[in-house]
């Protein structure tokens, strides 16, 4: 790959100093992809940051690929027991107080400001780990994306008509995206919150972030979980244009169990099935695709060590390339 590249760290807000992205810009090229990321940590572990993506982007940089950028997204964290803060001694823009809508907001200020500033549309992966997939997949989200978050009297399944909005946080809303992500991919990823919780019921841990992010009303947990919500809601009805969904788990993960992964296998079923919408002038089938990537280590080790992650994306790649989405390099 050139190695004609730039990196710098690009402030998408102004509410707090996490509202930033790590960018690095590589020779351009009109069919090059950009390849964004999403770091996990529960949506609050301030040693979970957007320098975790650096071991992966130094791994793809030597790789043949149609890359033309990288970025690294920070966000707004909720509050950490282990790292406790005094918010009478701590500056507003320092204190990690985030709770829904604030991560998912954030993600979608630094997606709008990356397609306004390098004008690449449609033309990147979005990756996310743990919880960052879980935000991945909320961007494209129905009943979350554009900040339309709501909850339901019903099931997930049921009828659109009983909705009102549940989340609402002060300050003003970031654009809605140019265009969504041609491909997204999901490493470790948490689907279905409240299932979450219930496989580890005796854990108090998984409770307690759940809490911190989203508060005690399970129904939004169930609101915003991709596995959850179904038809226009969903990522069925959401996410019009994209074409590829991979999701990337490890057997050796002791954190997010396999549950996680069947569950939204299933809830990608429909959206598979049903043809991408794409501009008429552009010469491509409409097909998409769900692949599921066997990975090997621990929970964090995918980023920690970056083989695997790495391998996620360049299997995205692959993919892409059998589809005519990508050059072959």
């Amino acid at each position: 790959m050139s190695d004609h590249s730039a990196t710098r760290t690009v402030a998408y807000g102004r509410v707090h100093n996490l509202q930033s992205i790590d960018v690095t810009t590589l020779a351009p090229r009109k069919d090059g992809y950009w390849v964004i990321y999403i770091h996990g940590g529960a949506w609050r572990d301030p040693l979970v940051t957007a320098a975790s993506f650096k071991a992966t982007e130094s791994i793809l940089r030597d790789a043949d690929l149609p890359i033309s950028g990288f970025a690294s997204i920070s966000y707004r964290l909720s509050a950490h027991p282990n790292h406790p803060q005094d918010p009478g001694n701590t500056a507003p823009n320092d204190l990690r107080e985030a709770k829904h809508p604030d991560h998912i907001r954030d993600v979608e200020a630094a997606l709008a400001l990356l397609q306004n500033t390098y004008g690449f549309g449609a033309r990147y992966i979005l990756v996310g780990h743990s919880c960052g997939a879980t935000l991945a997949f909320q961007a494209v989200m129905g009943a979350v994306a554009d900040h339309r978050e709501q909850a339901f009297t019903g099931g997930a399944d049921t009828s659109d008509t009983n909705v009102k909005v549940v989340s609402a946080s002060p300050g003003p809303l970031p654009p809605p995206l140019a265009a969504q992500p041609i491909a997204i991919v999901g490493v470790a990823g948490i689907y279905d919150l409240r299932l979450l919780r219930d496989t580890h019921r005796d854990i108090s841990i998984y409770q307690d972030f759940l809490e911190a992010a989203f508060g005690t009303d399970e129904m939004l947990w169930d609101a915003v979980s991709p596995a959850q919500m179904v038809g226009s809601r969903g990522i069925e009805g959401g996410w019009k244009s994209g074409r590829l969904a991979v999701l990337a788990y490890s057997k050796d993960d002791p954190l997010v169990d396999e549950p996680q992964l069947e569950v939204m296998k299933e809830a990608l079923r429909h959206w598979e099935q049903k043809e991408a919408q794409i501009p008429v002038q552009e010469l491509s089938n409409c097909d998409r695709r769900v692949r599921v990537l066997s990975i090997s280590g621990g929970h964090d080790e995918a980023w920690e060590k970056g083989d695997e992650l790495a391998r996620a994306v360049k299997f995205a790649f692959e993919q892409l390339q059998e589809m005519g989405l990508a050059p072959q390099s």
